[in-house]
């Protein structure tokens, strides 16, 4: 006998054939509801108690209405979490739409500005991380992240072959960064810690580990030499530093490929 067939596998809340619910008329639809307030209480709900205790039913609790009202809106929770991730993108403030305009700003000072919002993002986030590696991010904030990279690398003189890798050296660069950074941070505040109290006790309860003592002893030269720094300067330094290093490889590059003068 054949095997029913199987759903479709989903793609995205963005790709929807079919009316949002929230724009319906009729009876039945929830008052004092809509996708933005449902969206905008997921962000906070998210920010509050992060991605695993995230739940339609306390979503819903959250809004003091009945989870069914909330299923009005989106279908699932999986639409619910890709809306909230759009929307947090749009905390960049960045164009919408293909201007063609530069604006005349150096590239390198564009580039900056957009990879340390970017990791700003995902430190306030946390929970962003996971879902931007599960959803295709094609919500209006996020394709006008991904066009306004695009705009800033397509200056750098690089050849159209070295433009994706460019793009991925630095924001896969932060996005790592970001993701860690936001991580300790999370954990620190689990603990009632601060990040620089927390990373002290977590450096010398591992002190005592023969396996880990060459890494403790390499790590507290390191933050010796940066002259006692906290955690917070230590972050900030070495995403500066590395990021500076991203940009003078792309500088290299972009020079190697131009024809040499006849």
């Amino acid at each position: 006998m054949a095997r029913a067939a199987r759903q479709s596998p989903r793609t995205s809340v963005w790709l929807e054939d079919k009316p949002r619910r929230g724009g319906r008329g009729g009876g039945g639809r929830p008052s004092g509801l809509d996708r933005d307030r449902i969206t905008e209480a997921t962000v906070r709900l998210l920010d509050a108690e992060g991605l695993a205790r995230f739940s339609m039913r306390r979503l819903a609790a959250e809004l003091n209405v009945t989870a069914m009202s909330v299923y009005w809106y989106v279908d699932t929770k999986d639409d619910l979490l890709e809306l909230a991730l759009d929307a947090a993108f749009g905390e960049l403030g960045l164009p919408d739409a293909e201007s063609g305009t530069d604006g005349g700003e150096d590239w390198r000072d564009e580039l900056r500005a957009l990879a340390r919002a970017y990791r700003g993002l995902l430190v306030r986030h946390p929970w962003l991380s996971p879902l931007i590696g599960t959803y295709v991010n094609i919500g209006p904030n996020s394709l006008a992240f991904s066009r306004q990279i695009r705009r800033i690398v397509r200056r750098t003189g690089l050849p159209p072959h070295g433009l994706v890798a460019a793009i991925s050296a630095v924001f896969q660069f932060v996005y790592g960064f970001g993701t860690v950074e936001g991580h300790f941070i999370a954990r620190s505040a689990a603990f009632g810690m601060s990040p620089d109290a927390y990373f002290r006790h977590a450096m010398s309860s591992v002190t005592g580990s023969a396996e880990a003592a060459d890494v403790v002893q390499d790590s507290a030269a390191l933050m010796e030499a940066r002259g006692g720094d906290t955690v917070e300067e230590m972050w900030e330094r070495d995403f500066g530093f590395a990021l500076d290093l991203l940009v003078a490889g792309i500088e290299a590059m972009a020079d190697s490929a131009r024809p040499a003068p006849s």
